[in-house]
């Protein structure tokens, strides 16, 4: 799932389940929060975004910049 990509409207508990690695970015725009959230599995990367006033384009690029 290496080449998978990500778009803002990627599910937050999608992109954590394909890239484990994503953890470090949901964790650095998010905080740890999110991981306890019953929203993740629901709620999308722009909806993160607007919820901590983050551009969602710039976590999208990060993590489609990760290694998978």
């Amino acid at each position: 799932m290496a080449d998978k990509k990500f778009t803002k409207d990627t599910v937050i508990g999608d992109v954590l389940k394909a890239n484990p690695n994503a953890v470090k970015v949901i964790e650095k725009y998010f905080g740890q929060g999110c991981f306890t959230c019953p929203g993740m599995k629901m709620e999308s990367i722009s909806f993160g975004a607007l919820m901590h006033n983050m551009d969602p384009e710039a976590i999208v690029k990060e993590l489609n910049e990760l290694e998978g």
